[in-house]
């Protein structure tokens, strides 16, 4: 009987140690993701300061809201790779993306990527350029 007893409170011992160490080992991987000194108070115009980041200098997906950029037709093209499209689907994006203004990029590309929408390999690339040139005027 004592050997049980012995048995328990080991087995206790031991869970409550494995318990321990795996709560101290989460917290010190949320504390490790955490930055050291919050940002700099500098916000560009339309930043709401609430990110690490704004979302206004990313095209990762920082919200859940689907922002639209007048650009509703583009939602048939969700799922489609890129280079499946159809030289008139290319074109329909092209014209979305002609008529976008330079400030607008990151967002659109950002909406895109929320609705599983891939650009043209030669529309990313000017995209990208212009999202670069926006950030350099900053």
């Amino acid at each position: 009987m004592g050997a049980l007893i012995v048995f328990l409170i080991l087995t206790i011992i031991v869970v409550v140690a494995i318990e321990w160490r795996e709560r101290k080992r989460q917290k010190h991987t949320v504390d490790k993701n955490r930055p050291e000194q919050p940002p700099p108070n500098i916000r560009p115009e339309g930043c709401c300061g609430e990110h690490l980041v704004c979302e206004k200098e990313t095209l990762l997906n920082t919200s859940p809201e689907i922002v639209y950029y007048d650009d509703e037709e583009l939602d048939q093209l969700a799922g489609i790779s890129a280079e499946d499209y159809t030289e008139e689907q290319v074109n329909l994006i092209n014209q979305v993306f002609a008529t976008m203004r330079e400030e607008d990029v990151a967002g659109w590309c950002r909406s895109l990527q929320m609705r599983n929408i891939e650009l043209p390999y030669d529309i990313r690339e000017q995209a990208l350029l212009i999202v670069r040139e926006q950030r350099a005027k900053r």
